[in-house]
């Protein structure tokens, strides 16, 4: 039982262990911006017409090499050995193949990364057509400009990029291509027609290295060999990476040694002493090649600075979202009602994500969102969570008796917190912060997230003390429900948003983190709707991040 000596005895070392986790996740911060920000080759970034698309990108060449930029953009430069044209996948941008251009680099060579229409810096709006065009034209005019040359240049992508980099090489000469984890583009081997980007593969181009990891789904790696026709496409060839995710290939050093050997092949470049820079006489032979590994630091970096960020984010949530503490006769109780059964929450939930699936397979009412087919979840989200507020009105009712200081304390909270980590990103690993387009589209996808999440407060109920992992466990199980219901409405009747299939890892981790937040916050505010607009601000901001704009 607590009582105002063990109370008093207890501030101390607890504000004791606040203190010693705040020094040590700066000082993991601190760590991280040492391992992130140091990077040995020139990178610049460029607004590039081509043919009308307006393609943001950036420029990689290796420390030593002096590049400039005139007055109409371009990029000049005395010694380039080669060009290679890398293309980011779908939901990506320019800066997350970073480690496989920094490969390129390393071998002397120029490596363009533009943002495709819709990701990243470029404006929108995406499709798929629009980037394979602007890709196209994107080329054209680095050759035009001398910076491309036929035999001198590389086609390379990841994903989506892959399979644009065949396409587009199929009809604009190029010396070499490289498609790392090519999108499927033939219904084949399990692959729905309507979850394809492209259709209709053309002949492989000459002197393509597909790559593949060991742990992508069959329908990928299967289409992707099928592209190699045995006995026709002779210089040509096909790599797996054992262990290797879809994701993982982008910093793997296995992909970045077999891209420096295929450029060394096809531009026909001799080794690189790694220790005197000097170019080798010999022709490569198809062996290990001595060029430099590009750096995982920055990657490490990421990972540290964001455990950082964690270690830190539960005390400032605390502090953000406290009050003047009441006496204890004026305490104000949680809002909420008691916890919904399981059986009959999995139910419910199981129903109104199912009838959701149905309704939004004939009716797709949020196109005003304007995301790739961040629309469908968004419409989604809004009338599951709508359907499960109306089952529990009488509980849904009281939610707004809330303190209007608790609700503004999460929201700083949450808007902080987005700011700090997409700024993180942003810094380290991949371009996540948003810029004014993506605000624009923050308010209406904001209103319709909080319904989904408020019900989930409802079916929760109040915490318990010693129960906190059990609450968001029992959430986790919840999200997976109507997960699971998405993912049978898009495959089953094939609603075509196979985007939102590809990122549920990603919303798996969000989930997690976002889900402890809104616990701590609705422990110190006692109010549910103030922890649904926390997670609200929190998966609204990732969408914008992570979906290509329309």
């Amino acid at each position: 039982m607590s009582t105002p000596a063990n109370d008093a005895l207890a501030q101390p070392r607890k504000k004791k262990r606040l203190i010693i986790r705040a020094v040590l996740g700066v000082t993991l911060i601190a760590a991280a911006l040492l391992m992130a920000l140091p990077h040995p080759l020139h990178e610049r970034n460029f607004l590039i017409d081509a043919g009308g698309c307006h393609l943001q990108t950036t420029v990689y060449e290796p420390a030593g090499v002096t590049s400039k930029e005139n007055t109409a953009g371009n990029v000049a430069n005395s010694s380039n050995r080669g060009t290679v044209l890398l293309l980011h996948g779908l939901a990506a941008n320019r800066k997350i193949v970073s480690y496989l251009a920094e490969g390129f680099a390393l071998q002397g060579l120029r490596v363009f990364v533009p943002d495709l229409p819709g990701h990243g810096r470029t404006e929108g709006p995406f499709s798929a057509a629009r980037s394979e065009e602007c890709s196209e034209n994107l080329l054209r005019e680095l050759r035009s400009r001398g910076l491309a040359p036929p035999d001198r240049t590389i086609l390379a992508g990841h994903s989506m990029g892959g399979a644009i980099a065949i396409r587009v090489a199929a009809g604009v000469p190029v010396a070499g291509v490289i498609a790392i984890s090519p999108a499927p583009m033939r219904a084949a081997h399990g692959a729905p027609t309507d979850a394809l980007l492209f259709d209709n593969p053309p002949p492989l181009p000459p002197n393509t290295e597909i790559i593949n990891g060991g742990f992508e789904p069959a329908q990928m790696t299967a289409n992707s060999r099928d592209l190699l026709q045995p006995g026709r496409d002779l210089n040509s060839h096909y790599d797996l990476i054992p262990w290797a995710t879809h994701a993982g290939l982008l910093w793997r050093p296995a992909v970045v040694r077999l891209e420096q050997n295929w450029a060394a092949k096809v531009l026909r470049l001799g080794a690189q002493n790694s220790s005197q820079g000097d170019r080798a006489t010999s022709p490569p032979t198809g062996g290990p090649i001595g060029y430099k590994l590009p750096s995982r630091l920055r990657l490490a970096g990421c990972l540290v600075g964001v455990a950082g960020f964690f270690l830190i984010a539960g005390p400032f949530l605390r502090e953000a979202t406290a009050i003047k503490a009441p006496r204890k006769d004026e305490i104000v109780p949680d809002s909420g009602a008691r916890a919904v059964p399981w059986w009959r929450a999995t139910l419910e939930l199981l129903v109104a994500g199912a009838l959701v699936a149905v309704l939004l397979r004939y009716w797709m009412p949020l196109h005003l969102v304007r995301l790739f087919e961040g629309d469908y979840l968004a419409a989604f989200l809004l009338f599951s969570g709508l359907l499960l507020i109306a089952i529990h009105w009488k509980e849904f009712v009281p939610i707004f008796n809330f303190r209007s200081s608790a609700t503004l304390g999460a929201v700083f909270a949450a808007v902080v917190l987005f700011l700090l980590f997409s700024a993180w990103s942003e810094l380290s690993l991949t371009e996540a912060w948003l810029d004014a387009t993506r605000w624009q589209r923050f308010p209406l996808l904001f209103i319709t997230l909080i319904p989904c999440l408020i019900a989930e407060e409802i079916l929760l109920g109040p915490p318990r003390a010693g129960g906190v992992w059990q609450r968001v466990a029992s959430a986790m199980f919840y999200r997976f429900l109507l997960w699971l219901a998405l993912l049978l409405g898009i495959l089953l009747l094939h609603s075509g948003a196979i985007l939102v299939v590809l990122l549920a890892p990603y919303f798996a981790v969000l989930s997690m983190a976002q889900r402890r937040g809104m616990d701590v916050v609705r422990e110190v505010t006692r109010s549910p709707a103030a922890a649904a607009l926390f997670g609200a601000i929190l998966l609204t901001g990732f969408c914008l991040v992570i979906f290509p704009l329309l």
